[in-house]
């Protein structure tokens, strides 16, 4: 997959640094990944959440922090829309 949004990664670990392992294994594993349906994420990512819009939830590093992006699974990208703690989700409308 095609990966688009590193910078938000970046700049949410330049702030909280214990995510930093847990983001960039996510985003090294989606890089690698051929996603053509959210069936072939869930196999992989078994607390993955889905939306509407082909967007899709990751919990990261056990449930701290939560990744919300959308998959353009004909085109194989991924769009990184947002990053933050699982506080900062509870207070997102997605």
């Amino acid at each position: 997959m095609k990966v688009v949004g590193r910078d938000r990664l970046e700049a949410f670990w330049s702030r909280h640094a214990a995510a930093k392992g847990a983001l960039e294994t996510w985003f090294d594993e989606a890089k690698k990944a051929t996603w053509a349906k959210p069936q072939d994420i869930k196999d992989r990512y078994r607390s993955a959440s889905f939306l509407a819009d082909n967007r899709v939830i990751f919990n990261i590093r056990g449930n701290r922090y939560r990744l919300v992006v959308k998959v353009r699974y004909r085109n194989g990208i991924v769009l990184i829309e947002w990053v933050g703690t699982h506080a900062q989700y509870d207070k997102q409308r997605f």
